[in-house]
């Protein structure tokens, strides 16, 4: 799995403005005031082919025993525990502080991996900008100007050398899909996994937040073999209370990138919250493959299950990919339709279709209905060929394509999905215009 970088440091000393520079982008509110950041930002980073996660936290004040100021050290200090490697940032115009030996104090007890980078020091003279951080004896000091970007590079090549390379996952199918068991607390997840494998694998406790970290399982059914991954129970970020559960959504995370299918559990009893729909947004935003599983249908009556199933079809029109399979986890009743829709989500993540039937299928779509025209003309669809796999990406080629609404974007997704059965994936849908020769250009 990806390695997760936490950015620590004391208030205004330039974590958002490094985070924004690790992630190249202003997810980060970066202002000249501290304590801004409250709450932890995440994001992906990127260093020649690695990757990582990033994780901003907010000021660390040692000293605080109440308030903002304390809760936020709390959040900070979890996210260490959670951590494979610390950068943590000081002002090296500033220079050392007493707050800077205090939290020295304590890293120094903790085994992590901790950089020191030494921010703001843009013009001024390396050796002198880092030489009073020495003291506190964690390593060398690296000079940084998170701003303009300089020693940034050499910092994060310092801070993933110890990591070996990720290696690739491997997409064949007889390795079997690796499904990673989503939702938010308390709706029968570590259940669903010890009913699935046919034992008590992982814990299940009636108490929301008990999985802290991902854990595999492998198994095998018949000649099928899969791998679950049983992760924390997701929280929007004004839900997560408990320091502990604030920053377990980054090993769920990690486990959503590494599986093929994410299964969302959902509970039937309890309906569907805005919780659900962040979790599912979680899984849409990485392109993973989903399955729908509504856990606890032995639980809910009669009023209950139709309040769910109108709520799935206008609360999730946007995984209408993914047919529900309503289980229970408990009673073990449901689960070889879940499998079933775990293998087809699996199989359509990794389909491989050719250019000649896709193209076959473009033309067919568009002869059945056209693009709209545009100013200068109707748009030209002249081949179709994939670009890509779980997700699957079908790029078109043509002319004058810019202009293709998204509604026709949208038929055009539906009509592949159904010539060529992709059921429980995302689809993407990629438009290149070749150049017309007789179209003057500047």
């Amino acid at each position: 799995m990806k390695p997760v970088v936490v950015i620590i440091g004391r208030p205004n000393v330039g974590k958002s403005t490094l985070f924004n520079r690790l992630t190249k982008s202003r997810n980060a509110i970066v202002v000249d005031v501290p304590g801004v950041t409250r709450d932890r930002h995440y994001g992906e980073g990127r260093l020649g082919e690695r990757e990582f996660l990033v994780v901003d936290t907010g000021g660390l004040e040692p000293d605080a025993h109440e308030g903002i100021y304390f809760e936020m050290a709390r959040q900070t200090e979890q996210a260490i525990a959670e951590a494979d490697a610390v950068v943590w940032v000081v002002d090296a115009r500033s220079g050392l502080t007493s707050a800077d030996r205090t939290i020295a104090a304590k890293l120094r007890k903790l085994d992590r991996r901790v950089w020191i980078a030494a921010n703001k020091a843009e013009g001024l003279e390396p050796n002198a900008a880092v030489a009073e951080f020495h003291e506190l004896a964690l390593g060398e000091p690296c000079p940084i100007s998170a701003a303009h970007g300089e020693g940034v590079r050499a910092l994060i090549e310092a801070v993933l050398e110890p990591f070996p390379a990720e290696r690739e996952p491997v997409d064949s199918e007889d390795a079997g899909p690796r499904v990673a068991i989503v939702g938010r607390p308390n709706v029968g997840k570590s259940t669903l996994v010890n009913a699935l494998v046919g034992e008590n694998r992982v814990i299940a406790f009636d108490q929301p937040g008990t999985t802290r970290d991902p854990i595999e399982v492998p198994f095998e059914i018949g000649d099928r073999r899969y791998t679950l991954i049983d992760t924390a129970g997701l929280r929007r970020r004004g839900k997560q209370g408990e320091a502990e559960e604030h920053f377990s959504v980054i090993k769920a995370l990690q486990a959503i990138e590494a599986a093929n299918v994410a299964v969302l559990v959902l509970d039937a009893a309890a309906g569907i919250t805005d919780q659900d729909t962040h979790v599912a947004g979680y899984v849409l935003e990485r392109g993973r493959a989903v399955v729908v599983a509504v856990n606890k249908w032995d639980a809910a009556d009669k009023e209950a299950r139709e309040r769910i199933k109108q709520e799935l079809a206008w609360k999730f029109v946007f995984l209408g990919y993914a047919p529900p399979i309503f289980l229970s986890a408990l009673e073990r009743r449901g689960l070889s339709e879940l499998l079933a829709a775990v293998d087809r989500a699996f199989r359509s993540a990794m389909a491989r279709m050719s250019t000649p039937k896709l193209t076959r299928a473009l033309i067919a779509a568009v002869e059945r209905q056209q693009p709209p025209r545009r100013k200068l003309g109707r748009p030209k669809m002249r081949y179709a060929h994939q670009g890509g796999m779980n997700p699957p990406r079908i790029v078109i080629h043509g002319n004058a394509l810019e202009g293709v609404p998204e509604t026709y974007r949208r038929y055009l997704e539906g009509y592949f999905r159904k010539q060529f059965a992709l059921e429980g994936t995302p689809l993407a849908i990629e438009f290149r215009t070749g150049r017309n020769p007789y179209v003057k250009r500047d």
